[in-house]
């Protein structure tokens, strides 16, 4: 130092070192001020979990505007959490939850929560162990969970759109043969009774003649809602042709498939429909057939179609066994 130069007195150094300190407590400020802007509109949800404690020690802003509800009182309880999840995805939110012990993280799991308004929402949810030098060795899963329940609605009406018939809101042609290849396999693999359904509105081309093609769908439409009531949960059910349907019945012999069909006979015979003053009904005509050994789907199909017109020669507004 040189001679003519003076040392910084204690009160300098002090003064200096306040001021360098002020600066730093500044800075982080503005740093947890723009982290927590960030935070703030982030419309996804920060959380981080404490496994050993089982408490959820941090939950971003985001958390009360998509869960609706209290982030202080999801901070001192973990059931808040627990208490808003879907019942129906209680079980996979806790065992996924869990296998990011095992295998580090998770990139995506998605459940439903219930909101503190009771509304149903679906998230996405990726969640990952805390690297070991940080929070002081806790063993922390830290995520980040999404709402994506628009995306769900938009997928949903993707595949109805697919797999439906537009008009009905059967199944589609190309969806029931896919999904009775499906019910077929099983059967075989299982040693189960399976059982097959073709029906047809007798006379459809009158209707359309003589009431007019927009009666006609009103018809289609009709005789499937009769259908979609008919049948039971695990049954699968379609439009394959015009004035055609089909039903799979997994589980089933001839002889119950028959029962079914008997009560969607009757419910058809009581429809009614009006034009211009002019009231008629409507009857089916039905083929049954059921899995026999050897068989292919294509079998069953060919059985039931034969049975069915063998219904049209018979009178029609009939049940046949094939």
């Amino acid at each position: 130092m040189d001679d003519n130069e003076q040392a910084p007195s204690e009160l300098e150094t002090l003064t200096l070192a306040l001021l360098h300190s002020r600066g730093e407590v500044e800075r982080l400020r503005e740093r947890e001020l723009l982290v927590s802007s960030l935070l703030a509109g982030l419309n996804a949800v920060l959380w981080a979990f404490d496994w050993e404690q089982q408490k959820v020690v941090y939950v971003s802003p985001a958390y009360e505007q998509i869960f609706g509800r209290s982030a202080a009182l999801l901070l001192a309880d973990y059931n808040e959490w627990i208490n808003s999840i879907y019942p129906d995805d209680m079980e996979y939110a806790a065992q996924s939850l869990a296998s990011v012990l095992e295998v580090g993280s998770v990139e995506q799991r998605e459940y439903r929560i219930i909101r503190g308004d009771g509304e149903v929402r679906w998230l996405s949810d990726k969640c990952f162990i805390s690297p070991p030098n940080l929070f002081g060795g806790q063993t922390l899963i830290v995520g980040i969970a999404e709402d994506i329940t628009e995306k769900k609605v938009l997928q949903s009406e993707l595949h109805r759109l697919a797999t439906s018939d537009v008009l009905t809101g059967a199944s589609n042609r190309r969806h029931f043969f896919e999904q009775a290849g499906t019910l077929f396999d099983e059967a075989v693999a299982n040693g189960r009774p399976l059982s097959f359904l073709l029906l047809d509105i007798d006379d459809f081309k009158k209707i359309n003649d003589g009431h007019g093609h927009q009666m006609g769908d009103r018809v289609l439409q009709r005789v499937a809602h009769c259908g979609a009531y008919v049948v039971r949960r695990d049954d699968l059910f379609g439009r394959i042709g015009g004035e055609e349907f089909a039903i799979v019945f997994p589980g089933c012999d001839s002889e119950q498939a028959r029962q079914v069909a008997e009560r969607l006979q009757r419910e058809v015979q009581r429809l009614q429909f009006h034009n211009d003053g002019q009231g008629f009904g409507v009857t089916i005509s039905q083929g049954i057939t059921s899995l026999r050994e050897g068989d292919e789907l294509e079998d069953l199909y060919a059985r039931a179609d034969a049975a069915m017109y063998q219904a049209k020669r018979q009178g029609k507004d009939c049940i046949v066994l094939g």
